[in-house]
């Protein structure tokens, strides 16, 4: 079982956005022994309770006010899309490190300009939070195929599904155009799904082919904003109609790197399913199935063999994997676990001077994502085959 690393006088971390992921970064953070210094969001009024909640002791006022905190090594990026490449950015020139939530930014030509700036403080720790690797299982599966137990690659598949937005009155800032590639399911939560793919399989998406499709043409907007897992048993604001030109629901064909295929759909409006990603590996050798709603088992296929379910437990685990597992069997390790994870990841990064090869998801990867982003728009556009730009 691998044990909790000892952090060496880790940064203290400003967080900027609240909303359904920021207390989770905070939380993260906490459990590995690195202060939230101070929490940034849409105004002080609403930053203060949840600030008290979290015990974060202060509040900013701007940007430029936390990035002129002395005290603050690291900012953590959980504000809207839309702004992310203006806060990494600044965040970065002020000599902070940076964690993202994805996407790292709207265009690739915003995330080039990031992955440049990154390279050039080669001393700062530039991540994206595709926390989704950091599941011991997902590990396991990454160290399988890198060592050769499933043989060649032959194909990837899989899905990511929600239920959260099945209804016309659901309704969240997520559903609005980003007026670049305007994708909403692909961008949100299939982008963790290739994230996972390509890390896995230790391939490259290199083409695609995408459909797309809007089931509810409007959506009843509550005034005054939503948050997001609103539950359903909220009260009921008024509400006023909008048009929808995000999609609820995507299809994707991939060709990966090394001739390996690949495909996967994602739906926000799957009624029952609330926050389930499928990963299905194909190789010459055998196969692998790991379901997020099921994290702590991983099936594993074989030809001329009985298949096998495989429960995670640090001491069955490869040495690789077992460090990314620091409970026994039996007690599950999970969604907040694998924030903890990349955060451990992250900082450790930070303790050895930033020397190395990253061991999380960086402003490369997050760049990536995006141009996979932009290839399925065009796909789905033009209705053909398109290549991800380099």
């Amino acid at each position: 079982m691998g044990a909790p690393h000892a952090l060496s006088n880790p940064p203290k971390v400003a967080l900027i956005g609240g909303g359904f992921i920021g207390p989770v970064h905070a939380e993260a953070l906490r459990r590995i022994g690195v202060q939230v210094a101070g929490l940034l969001d849409i105004s002080p009024e609403k930053a203060k309770p949840l600030a008290d909640r979290l015990g974060i002791p202060k509040i900013y006022n701007t940007l430029d006010e936390l990035l002129a905190d002395p005290s603050v090594g690291a900012v953590h990026l959980a504000s809207p899309n839309n702004i992310h490449f203006e806060h990494a950015k600044k965040a970065l020139q002020a000599g902070k490190h940076v964690l993202c939530e994805k996407p790292l930014a709207i265009s690739s030509k915003e995330t080039a300009e990031l992955v440049k700036l990154a390279a050039a403080h080669p001393n700062l720790a530039a991540g994206v939070n595709y926390n989704l690797r950091f599941y011991p299982l997902c590990q396991e599966m990454h160290t399988r195929v890198a060592r050769g137990d499933l043989g060649r690659i032959l194909s990837v598949s899989g899905s990511y599904t929600q239920d959260w937005l099945l209804l016309e009155d659901d309704y969240n800032w997520r559903v609005d155009p980003d007026g670049h590639t305007n994708l909403r399911a692909i961008a949100d939560i299939g982008t963790h799904w290739m994230d996972l793919a390509q890390f896995v399989t230790g391939r490259h998406i290199e083409s695609v082919n995408a459909d797309l499709a809007t089931f509810h043409p409007h959506r009843n907007r509550p005034i005054g904003g939503a948050e997001t897992y609103t539950s359903p048993t909220a009260v009921k604001k008024a509400t006023e109609p909008v048009k929808i030109v995000t999609e609820d629901y995507g299809a994707v064909l991939m060709h990966l790197s090394d001739g390996a295929r690949g495909l996967f759909h994602v739906m926000q409006m799957h009624g029952g399913r609330k926050n389930r990603l499928y990963l299905e590996v194909c190789g010459t050798e055998g196969s692998m199935v790991w379901d997020s709603e099921a994290p702590e088992l991983l099936w594993l296929g074989r030809r001329g063999a009985a298949n096998q379910v495989l429960n995670r437990d640090p001491s069955l685990l490869s040495a690789e994997a077992g460090e990314f597992s620091h409970y026994p069997g039996g007690h599950a390790e999970g969604f907040p676990d694998a924030f903890k994870q990349l955060d451990l990841a992250f900082y450790s990064f930070i303790a050895s001077g930033c020397k190395g090869k990253a061991n999380f998801p960086t402003f490369a990867d997050g760049d990536r994502e995006v141009r996979i982003c932009e290839a399925i728009a065009d796909s789905a556009k033009k209705r053909q085959w398109v290549n991800v730009g380099a």
